[in-house]
């Protein structure tokens, strides 16, 4: 069921604008603690991931040591191709690249993204340079709606059932793109709802 907002809250770099969320956020869960995870072997970086153009530039910006941390130079990071989505900052968007079976971003030498790990190595704060929609994971948008992702939709994702509930895992990468005031009325919305609390139900 889609559960409308009290209003818009629209995100600090200007889009997306979300109105409303789906309970399945609530409901279903998953293994939250991805750096600590034994079992997944990065699954949900087996691809790449979409990025505005202005979050490409903040990367951009820090090319130096993160060409040096991945051993890949900047021009290998992206797909050529840029579309139009009003959806993202900026209304337009391309993707990072995959190579032999995982986004250019992973570490394959270590776990988890280069970009997560680097910003945690120089005091960055990680939502500001990590993609939105790798942020997010495993909660995405569509029109305007906080809804799971596909590979939750699908039953794909190799760490679903057990431990948080969606929204609890991403709560402060949402609180971070949408403010305070947004986690609080998704917090109202979860108590409203039985057999959740925080956790989730199966």
């Amino acid at each position: 069921m889609i559960r409308d907002l009290s209003r818009p809250y629209q995100a600090r770099q200007g889009a997306p604008r979300i109105r409303a969320v789906h309970e399945a956020i609530f409901r279903r869960t998953y293994f939250a603690d991805c750096r600590a995870c034994s079992f997944c072997k990065d699954q949900c970086c087996s691809w790449g991931v979409d990025v505005d153009t202005s979050n490409m530039a903040r990367l951009f910006a820090h090319a130096g040591p993160l060409e040096v941390r991945m051993g890949k130079s900047r021009e290998r990071w992206f797909e050529t191709e840029i579309r139009a989505d009003l959806e993202f900052p900026g209304g337009r968007v391309g993707r990072t690249r995959a190579e032999e079976g995982a986004c250019v971003f992973l570490d394959r030498d270590g776990r988890g993204c280069h970009i997560h790990a680097y910003c945690l190595e120089s005091g960055l704060e990680v939502y500001g340079l990590k993609p939105l929609v790798s942020a997010l994971f495993p909660l995405t948008f569509a029109e305007g709606t906080l809804v799971p992702a596909l590979e939750v939709e699908d039953g794909s994702l190799a760490c679903l059932g057990s431990g948080k509930s969606l929204y609890r895992g991403s709560r402060d990468a949402l609180a971070y793109h949408f403010g305070d005031e947004f986690v609080l009325e998704l917090d109202g919305l979860e108590r409203l709802l039985p057999g959740t609390g925080g956790v989730g139900i199966r």
